[in-house]
């Protein structure tokens, strides 16, 4: 009577085996997908933490000095006064400091930099301007016998 149950609603061994190995085998795949998403989304995020290196960073990496203006303020009333705001790296500061630039800090050394190029800068500029005829501030006077005073 029980076989003719089982007949009638298709039920045998091998039919339940495969059905459960078919379901077995879902499961697994379902379980796989899922551990290869979530390792993709783990993968990205380590992505998204790697940090992007500063070129401040790229250059002590590579031993290289380096220094950059990274702010300048301008007084709006005295646009003749201001300020800057350097970055350097460690690597910079010993350079300077082998050239003979001296300071009690990093910050001082640097300073003492930046005020040697401001300088150079001011007196090359002087230099082209006293160099030029059209700029020149020179006055003349004639002293007779054919002599010029230049001033």
């Amino acid at each position: 009577m029980w076989k003719k149950i089982k007949a009638s609603l298709g039920l045998n061994k091998a039919e339940l085996a495969a059905e459960a190995e078919a379901k077995a085998t879902a499961a697994r795949e379902a379980r796989t997908k899922r551990a290869e998403a979530k390792a993709e989304a783990k993968a990205e995020k380590a992505k998204a933490k790697v940090k992007v290196l500063s070129a401040k960073d790229e250059a002590t990496d590579k031993g290289e000095p380096w220094v950059e203006i990274v702010g300048m303020e301008v007084d709006e009333k005295d646009p003749g006064q201001g300020a800057f705001e350097l970055d350097w790296n460690d690597i910079f500061v010993a350079k300077l400091i082998r050239a003979g630039y001296q300071g009690k800090t990093d910050q001082d050394i640097v300073d003492n930099w930046f005020k040697t190029v401001c300088r150079n800068v001011v007196t090359e500029t002087y230099e082209q301007d006293q160099a030029d005829p059209e700029k020149r501030n020179e006055r003349r006077r004639d002293l007779g016998n054919g002599r010029t005073e230049v001033s």
